[in-house]
């Protein structure tokens, strides 16, 4: 007897992570639900900036202008000496954008503001989240996964192909696979809030005591909103007063100001900062994303941007695999994301070493340009390459020229669903069309030309190459015009049969 799936995939959790996945998996047609305990949305800003890879993986899902619109720059902090003076440095290192690399600025924008956005993407893709239902309860087989959910109306058992666990740090999906979740206390505690007050300008990210844990205090005017975000280290012990007066109480000490005061407090926690990593991200029909999968100190801005991209990397394979692709290509999933996590976690706590000595720097490794999966099982290159580029990097952007005279982008070519086969100076019919392949050929006489010669510059191609850009902007293959039916067999691999194989399909079934 078929099993009858309610959903192809449940969503647990409706933080970023779990709406860039519904966002994805909406926009290709698969069917979800996403469910979250909470009775609403998170109202807090536990995570604040935007770096420049997430805004790529945005303006893919077409929600970067919003985001931009939402937010705004990061202020230059000001660290204030003892007496009263002080000096003003940036946060982040400003480089201007390349044809390559067109986001260069973090951009700050309270984590409820961006998860607002993606609520409304995902309502105009004809999607919701459904708020105040609850994964209690799970078991799988080698079909499906079967779960139990508790909500307004009660419980309800559905079936699904796949189980998604984006329910945070303390994920209900992580301990029901008894996946193990080791690392370390890194002996900080700290308080974060979002609060309304007076006696502060909103031109700089105001900092007191930098180097002194007992005593050191941040002060950062939220962009988009008319609110602060305090955070503070607070003793390990103990009670923390996270009222209005409590907190302004903490300001007067810390500070040695009277003219600071907290007027109401929007959302406040006081937290122990962890470093933690999953042994694994796949159990089954069941995965981790996001901070089910890793928990890190907030230095450096990098928890939110990481679990979206948990969930772009995640999202594609899903969707191919559910649309009839080898089911083995969701193991690349753990695979490439378990060790940039891993990177991850090390970056972030040695920023909070930094921290504690007041010699915090953001440069480029914050930024997540770098990030790729080099040696993963997606990777393909004939003949190997020795310079440039490498299966597995991120895709660069660059300019062209449509043949007839319009500049566009190549990042407008990558935006969607689809693989992406670019040919440099190529005969065009040398690789049949594919469902879901858009190829495009690049040089004189083609339907694109590299007039600033921005991507052979990019790429390092040459006459007869062809680049193969997988779904989530990374380079999925380097062929040369010799290699074409290696090229062939890894677009099968993947679920990307040629047009005749296509028909041949068709005609079998019809008879």
């Amino acid at each position: 007897m078929t099993k009858q799936f309610t959903a192809d995939v449940l969503i647990c959790g409706a933080g970023a992570a779990g709406l860039t996945l519904a966002i994805d998996l909406a926009r290709r047609g698969v069917s979800f639900r996403l469910v979250e305990k909470r009775e609403g949305p998170f109202h807090g800003s536990r995570g604040k900036g935007i770096q420049p890879r997430t805004q790529e993986i945005f303006e893919d899902l077409g929600i970067l202008d919003r985001i931009v619109a939402a937010g705004g720059p990061y202020p230059p902090q000001r660290e204030y000496r003892s007496d009263g003076s002080f000096i003003e440095s940036e946060v982040v290192e400003h480089i201007s954008p390349t044809p390559a690399e067109p986001y260069h600025t973090p951009l700050m924008i309270p984590q409820f503001l961006t998860e607002g956005v993606m609520r409304e993407r995902l309502l105009e893709l004809g999607q919701r989240v459904e708020f105040d239902c609850e994964l209690v309860a799970l078991e799988q087989d080698q079909d499906g996964v079967t779960a139990r959910l508790s909500g307004e109306a009660g419980e309800e058992a559905i079936s699904v192909r796949y189980l998604v666990g984006a329910d945070g740090g303390r994920s209900f999906v992580r301990h029901a696979l008894d996946i193990g979740f080791p690392g370390k206390t890194l002996g900080v505690r700290a308080v974060v809030a979002d609060v309304v007050l007076t006696g502060l300008d909103r031109t700089a990210w105001h900092r007191f005591n930098d180097g002194a844990m007992d005593r050191q205090m941040a002060l950062c005017p939220l962009a988009g909103t008319a609110l602060f975000q305090l955070q503070a280290p607070v003793p390990l012990e103990g009670e923390v007063d996270l009222s209005a007066e409590g907190l302004s109480t903490m300001i007067a000490e810390r500070s040695g100001r009277d003219d600071i005061r907290i007027h109401s407090v929007l959302w406040a926690s006081a937290y122990q900062m962890n470093a933690r990593l999953a042994d694994r991200y796949k159990d089954g029909r069941a995965f981790l994303i996001g901070d089910a999968a890793h928990i890190h100190p907030p230095t450096g801005g990098q928890g939110l941007n990481t679990s979206v991209q948990d969930a772009y990397n995640l999202g594609w394979k899903l969707a191919a695999v559910i649309g009839g692709a080898s089911a083995t290509l969701l193991n690349s999933y753990e695979a490439e994301r378990r060790p940039v996590a891993a990177g991850m976690l090390g970056l972030s706590t040695n920023l909070l070493d930094a921290a504690k000595r007041g010699d915090i720097r953001r440069g480029r490794e914050v930024q997540q340009l770098d990030i790729g999966y080099p040696g993963s099982p997606l990777a393909l290159e004939k003949p190997g390459r020795t310079a440039g580029l490498f299966a597995g990097d991120r895709a660069p952007d660059a300019p062209l020229r449509g043949a007839a005279g319009q500049p566009i982008r190549l990042f407008k070519l990558l935006r969607g669903t689809h693989w992406t086969l670019l040919g440099y100076q190529v005969k065009r019919d040398a690789v049949p069309a594919r469902a879901g392949l858009h190829i495009h050929c690049i040089g004189p006489g083609a339907e694109l030309i590299d007039d600033s010669e921005h991507f052979r510059s990019a790429y390092t191609v040459s006459s007869g190459d062809w680049v193969l850009v997988r779904p989530d902007g990374y380079i999925g293959a380097f062929v040369g015009s010799e290699q074409t039916d290696a090229l062939a067999r890894f677009l099968a691999e993947q679920g990307l049969v040629d047009a005749d194989v296509i028909r041949l399909a068709a005609a079998f079934r019809r008879a």
